[in-house]
């Protein structure tokens, strides 16, 4: 298993500036943006796309310093109700799968998207609770008539360029859950399998849902294809008060009843050596992507704090044969 990095706390540098900071770290692999939210500060997409000597160059800059390219992330909404945002989003994303394949990555991480409450909505409705009942004829409109037509269409083109989409199960997006992942999954139909987890905890703890559990599940469904390090604290004060439905600015870190933390901020280094022990024994041996998004400390001191963790954490060698027992 390798330590990555998720590069978007680089933004302000150029992709060398950024990748040699990833080596001076002792990081061992790169998840870089290509559009959507997070944007696209180290990748010129449409360059890339265009030019082999590019992608050569990319990857040379990448492998020279000893690292590999994880994953490329397109973190949008491709179902967002404004026409304008969804096109954006979507070309985005067909163009991370196309970039993706010719570089031999096999990850697009993103989000699912999350449609409007109908063919007139003007923004995205998350919908969170059964009754009233309109909600539920929310959900079912919006399953049944953006959803699943939409990200059909995608896993064709995902099994076409043989590459997986990576959800990150993120709150404000209709897969948000294994139950909602799998839920897609298994409503696309025959490519559902290109279709899995880019694995967040830090989006899990606060809806309620332990993360040991649910990787357990996704790594029996053959659905784990990418993880992301990020901690989560609970303020036991504030969420006793008010609990985890919180939509105060993540910036109010004093009055919120949760809020991202770097690794070993949230949960200690017992918890991360559980984590990854899970990892193991599901069969994910990939890349710990670490993201970066601590409002109490600055991005370098919270990838180092992280990275002393992670170091302890992760298992690097395979088991060996168990002298002690028959297997």
């Amino acid at each position: 298993m390798k330590i990555g990095i998720f590069t978007a706390l680089f933004g302000d540098k150029s992709l060398t500036e950024a990748l040699d900071i990833v080596k001076a770290e002792g990081i061992e692999a790169v998840e870089l943006g290509a559009g959507g939210y997070p944007g696209s500060s180290h990748l010129d997409v449409a360059k890339l796309l265009e030019s082999k000597a590019a992608r050569d160059k990319l990857m040379k800059e990448i492998e020279s310093r000893g690292l590999v390219l994880s994953a490329i992330s397109v973190h949008g909404n491709p179902l967002h109700p404004n026409k304008a945002i969804a096109q954006e989003h979507h070309e985005a994303f067909v163009n991370a799968v196309k970039l993706a394949s010719m570089l031999g990555v096999p990850c697009v991480n993103g989000f699912s998207g999350c449609p409007g409450d109908g063919p007139n909505a003007k923004n995205p409705n998350w919908v969170t609770c059964a009754w009233p009942d309109e909600f539920r004829d929310i959900l079912e409109w919006q399953w049944q008539k953006r959803v699943i037509p939409y990200w059909r269409k995608q896993a064709a083109l995902l099994k076409e360029h043989n590459v997986k989409f990576c959800i990150e199960m993120h709150p404000g997006f209709v897969v948000y859950s294994n139950d909602t992942l799998l839920k897609l999954r298994n409503a696309v139909g025959k490519n559902g399998d290109q279709i899995g987890a880019n694995f967040d905890p830090s989006h899990l703890w606060w809806q309620g849902i332990d993360p040991i559990a649910a990787v357990r599940q996704l790594g029996a469904e053959g659905a784990l294809f990418h993880v992301h390090a990020k901690d989560t604290r609970i303020d036991p004060i504030n969420s006793a008060l008010n609990g985890n439905l919180d939509t105060k600015s993540y910036g109010d870190i004093l009055r919120r009843s949760w809020v991202f933390r770097s690794v070993g901020y949230g949960h200690g280094i017992e918890w991360w050596k559980d984590f990854v022990s899970n990892l193991r024994m599901v069969g994910y041996d990939y890349v710990l992507s670490i993201e970066h998004e601590d409002g109490m400390m600055p991005p370098m001191e919270g990838l180092r704090k992280a990275l002393e963790v992670l170091r302890q954490a992760v298992i690097k060698e395979q088991p060996g044969k168990m002298f002690w027992a028959r297997d």
